[in-house]
């Protein structure tokens, strides 16, 4: 059987995935057609019900559970890790709420994040995450709202932190940053959403073992990323909740949906949510 696989050319994932999309662990009742793309994409691309598998913003779940469920592996979840509000200056409370603001997709963890942060700020404008910062630069938004590797870059181009959403998730919740899933449909048979489950926490579990033999697939797709930013993205997002989310993980991603379905900023979610290993 051959399922349509999406996930980004971000380090994380593209180190989790590695093996698999390699051949070093497979199935042989399974072959994957992949698919790389922004985030924001495979957000959209879930919401059309396109792909059989993909990578998922958390923020997107809601829209899409009752075709899709979460696996266990190969998730992004951390501290230290959440999006990051920066403007060319600082700003007060009531420049903030009338900021202009590019965020990486209405659909983002990150945008629902700072909805729950921010809720007064309103005026939004989605761009690609790697095209924010410029944005900002020059002058076509207030405040940019980044994620991924722009964490390690916005500083030495003139940017000033705003806030740090994912500090504000921590301190107000005491539970890990939920930021990106792995989403599987839900009319697949459960076998099959087992064993897919199953080679994605083997492929997370390989790359541990032995991260520089990820790197020549990390680096194809990382467009033209330095090493050590690389190796400092993986080390941020990739880490004990991508092997499982256990039950902290899931106590953080049902609390952050609890809480936009109270402020409503989401539907609630289907159930079952989430697709175990444990079977295997």
């Amino acid at each position: 059987m051959q399922l349509k696989l999406g996930f980004s050319p971000c380090p994380n994932d593209t180190f989790i995935f590695n093996a698999l999309v390699n051949g070093l662990v497979s199935d042989p009742d399974l072959s994957f057609q992949i698919e790389l793309a922004d985030v924001e994409a495979l957000n959209q691309s879930a919401i059309r019900r396109e792909a059989d598998i993909t990578k998922l913003s958390f923020g997107t779940i809601p829209a899409v559970s009752a075709d899709y469920q979460i696996l266990d592996a190969g998730s992004a979840l951390g501290s230290g890790c959440g999006p990051l509000l920066v403007s060319k200056q600082i700003l007060s409370p009531d420049q903030l709420k009338n900021a202009r603001v590019a965020i990486p997709g209405f659909n983002t963890t990150a945008n629902l994040l700072m909805s729950m942060a921010y809720p007064e700020i309103l005026d939004k404008k989605a761009f690609l995450f790697s095209d924010i910062e410029d944005a900002v630069l020059r002058g076509d938004a207030d405040l940019g709202l980044i994620i991924h590797e722009n964490r390690f870059t916005y500083e030495r181009r003139g940017l000033l932190k705003i806030a740090d959403l994912g500090a504000w998730w921590e301190d107000t919740f005491q539970l890990p940053i939920p930021l990106g899933c792995i989403a599987i449909r839900r009319n697949l048979d459960e076998k099959i959403k087992q064993k897919v489950s199953g080679l994605i926490r083997k492929s997370v579990e390989l790359a541990f073992q032995n991260p520089e033999a990820t790197m020549p697939y990390v680096s194809a797709h990382a467009q033209a990323m330095e090493v050590e930013v690389m190796k400092q993205h993986i080390s941020l997002y990739v880490n004990e909740y991508s092997v499982s989310l256990g039950n902290k993980g899931r106590n953080a991603v049902r609390e952050m949906f609890r809480i936009a379905a109270k402020n409503k900023l989401a539907s609630s979610v289907e159930e079952p949510l989430f697709i175990d290993s444990d079977l295997l």
